[in-house]
């Protein structure tokens, strides 16, 4: 009978509607970025985020990218094949896997990321920093991530 009291007291969240809205979100907020980056930088986000991983990873490689970013390794070899035809980044042989290259920005690459990331992050604070106060965006950050590692931890089991 507790059990019961408990599940009243404890709103529900209809979790149709939640994924609704988390996927909308993201469409939402990815179109508004990505927006302002090709304005400002003629910087589309699909490639600013792999520009990002090749400059915080030491030694990147393509899996590495692909990894970071939850995507497929083909689809980020063709990626980072545009970023490089752009003259943001170069490839170079891997001493430790002749299988792969190691990727890092060039001088143009850093410049164009450097100013893009001022923009990033106007952009992010206009429409995730702002509506929410910091205790309540905080409490969002550590639920995504709760539930990210709750979906990394489940497919590792799968497979």
């Amino acid at each position: 009978m507790e059990s019961k009291l408990a599940a009243r007291a404890t709103p529900q969240v209809e979790l149709a509607a939640l994924f609704d809205d988390l996927v909308r979100l993201e469409t939402e907020v990815w179109d508004l970025v990505d927006r302002r980056l090709r304005r400002d930088h003629d910087l589309p986000l699909s490639w600013f985020e792999p520009m990002q991983v090749i400059d915080r990873v030491p030694h990147c490689r393509v899996a590495d990218i692909a990894e970071a970013l939850s995507i497929t390794v083909g689809g980020t070899s063709k990626l980072v094949d545009r970023i490089e035809e752009a003259g943001w980044c170069g490839r170079t042989p891997n001493p430790d896997d002749a299988r792969s290259s190691v990727l890092a920005l060039s001088r143009p690459g850093h410049r164009l990321l450097d100013a893009a990331q001022i923009s990033f992050e106007d952009e992010l604070q206009v429409w995730l920093g702002a509506p929410l106060p910091p205790e309540r965006l905080a409490s969002l950050a550590s639920t995504m991530r709760d539930v990210r590692q709750h979906v990394a931890d489940r497919q590792g089991s799968r497979r």
